[in-house]
């Protein structure tokens, strides 16, 4: 099996001004495109060769040749769903969890602002869920809550540099501003929670106006 380059799941500049086309571009373009390329290349003539991205992820974890462009191919394709341009809340399962668990929806941005803005150096910010509980979480550079088996990642934030610098540059906490306050897609993460287990790469993206609009 050869690992894919998801594509977007909308257009490059539907996240705008949130989001640049240009970032999505060499974010999407470069960096996801050569994570796929060194996943690959490292997988050529092995026993994972026939693997899919999950499985290779979770096979590579002594192995930091494969699993650090492994990892990220695959927290990428999960970051990108976990953007949307349109207008999202949590389900009534999740609605009903972040309330428990964080008081309000409010109050659970506060903590992922928090995560992702605090997070020192390359890493990422996860809102994720071990049964129904739900906990926020950052993580360094590849990892992810998925990899180290730690839960099951309902929503990501990207705080490499790469996300966001051409757009603020050094200004992280007005990235993750704007996207927990435009982008974030909660339908994707109520529907994590409400399967109960991992995201699977690349998993079958769903159709929506601005996909079919550009389509034609």
């Amino acid at each position: 099996m050869t690992i894919s380059l998801t594509p977007l799941p909308y257009p490059a500049d539907a996240l705008e001004p949130h989001i640049s086309r240009r970032t999505l571009e060499l974010h999407h373009g470069a960096h996801h495109q050569d994570y796929v390329d060194k996943t690959n290349k490292a997988i050529a003539g092995t026993d994972l060769a026939e693997a899919d991205l999950n499985a290779i992820v979770k096979a590579a974890k002594d192995n930091a040749k494969l699993f650090n462009p492994a990892s990220q191919a695959w927290n990428h394709g999960f970051y990108w769903n976990s953007l949307t341009p349109e207008t999202s809340e949590p389900g009534a399962a999740l609605r009903k969890a972040i309330d428990r668990d964080f008081g309000s929806l409010d109050a659970l941005k506060e903590k992922l602002q928090e995560a992702a803005v605090g997070h020192f150096g390359s890493g990422w910010a996860w809102l994720l869920a071990d049964g129904d509980k739900l906990s926020v979480t950052s993580t360094h550079d590849a990892h992810s809550p998925f990899s180290e088996g730690k839960g099951n990642p309902l929503l990501t934030i990207d705080v490499w540099e790469h996300a966001y610098y051409l757009d603020v540059q050094n200004k992280r906490p007005a990235y993750v501003k704007a996207v927990l306050d435009n982008c974030l897609n909660w339908l994707f993460a109520s529907e994590n929670f409400d399967r109960g287990s991992a995201w699977s790469y690349p998993a079958e993206i769903q159709q929506s106006a601005f996909n079919l609009e550009s389509a034609k």
